[in-house]
């Protein structure tokens, strides 16, 4: 029973739970769901592919769980920020052009000062200025796009330079796809970082109380910046990716509607969208779910203008259920079916002397 117990409270059942029936959704459409082979030396499968294709969405998540968690609001303008982030890179890079400008790296460090600069932009506003993080990250979220669109005069602009998809795509000799290994490293430098030093503690608490953190010595409002700062960085390596893939930048649909994907991968991984306690392990899976459930809704001919539907209605279920209301009204439910040993009536089994 206690074994049971620590299971269910386990802050990655839910998670997983969720992956779990996701992927046996789509073993049940796909027979051959779960079966890997190797084609030219590189794997291949409906497993790898929903793995490469969260790659992006990985590294999204790894930033909005900080931003939520610390500020206990959220980043609507993660996917604008990577279309600008895109922008610079193609635009310092070069397009229509058989060799760079400059050398590719100067590209993709433009790409994330790009995204650390929009990060910090809005983390400005949101630690300094006090404004909600929804309104403060809408303006980026609005004007976003129409910077990328400045950056590239207006344009779908192409990189007809052969490495410039190895980002998105396979580097020479690998079998796995350079996607998965760039979010494995951010994953992997994150979670050290929060774990062997004192920085997940303090967006913690930042997050439960950024006054009562402030008064016991914590920089909250630097805190709280840096989380933003490193959210448009993660922008930025996610728009670089993108780009990579379809070795272009297109404006108008880079990073569209991701700002939904990320927001309801930190949701699906268990972590509270009030602020506080967070777990990147549990955002990954999330970003995981949502691809495979993108998957077979696709399998179920769901059209991309559909989609956004049934994550919406997943994010209201979500939201509903980490409610203080529904969490009050389970908590009464236990209590009158299994009352506490103190005031459970008393049977006592002896027999009275006479």
């Amino acid at each position: 029973m206690k074994i049971a117990k620590k299971i269910f409270s386990h802050h990655l059942f839910f998670p997983l739970i969720c992956l779990f029936l996701v992927l046996i959704l789509n073993l049940i459409s796909t027979p051959t769901f779960f079966e890997i082979t190797i084609q030219n030396g590189v794997f291949y499968g409906y497993i790898i592919d929903i793995i490469n294709r969260s790659s992006e969405l990985v590294v999204l998540a790894a930033g909005m769980t900080l931003v939520v968690a610390s500020s206990g609001g959220t980043d609507i303008s993660v996917g604008a920020v990577s279309a600008i982030a895109g922008a610079c890179c193609i635009f310092a890079l070069g397009w229509d052009i058989d060799t760079y400008n400059v050398p590719y790296f100067v590209g993709f460090f433009i790409a994330m000062a790009a995204g650390a600069i929009c990060g910090a932009w809005n983390g400005f506003l949101v630690a300094k200025l006090r404004i909600q993080p929804m309104v403060a990250t809408l303006i980026l979220f609005t004007a976003g796009r129409g910077i990328a669109q400045l950056i590239t005069s207006g344009q779908n602009r192409y990189v007809r330079v052969d490495s410039f998809r190895w980002l998105g795509n396979f580097l020479p000799g690998s079998p796995v796809p350079t996607p998965v290994i760039a979010a494995a490293i951010v994953i992997l430098l994150t979670s050290l970082v929060l774990r062997y030093t004192a920085l997940g503690t303090y967006i913690q608490s930042v997050g439960i109380n950024r006054q009562s953190s402030r008064i016991v010595g914590l920089q909250s409002t630097k805190i709280i910046f840096f989380c933003y700062m490193f959210c448009g960085l993660c922008s930025g390596i996610a728009g670089m990716i993108m780009t990579s893939r379809i070795y272009s930048i297109d404006a108008n649909n880079v990073g569209n509607l991701v700002e939904l994907d990320a927001i309801l991968a930190v949701a699906l991984g268990g972590n509270s969208l009030g602020g506080g306690k967070f777990r990147i392990s549990g955002s990954v899976i999330g970003a995981v779910t949502i691809q495979a459930l993108s998957t077979s809704l696709y399998a179920m001919k769901i059209t991309a203008d559909q989609l956004p539907i049934y994550k919406a209605i997943m994010v209201i279920i979500i939201v509903a259920l980490q409610s203080p209301e529904f969490k009050s009204f389970i908590a009464s439910i236990r209590k009158n079916k299994f009352p506490p040993a103190e005031i459970q009536p008393k049977i006592n089994k002896e027999e009275p002397a006479l």
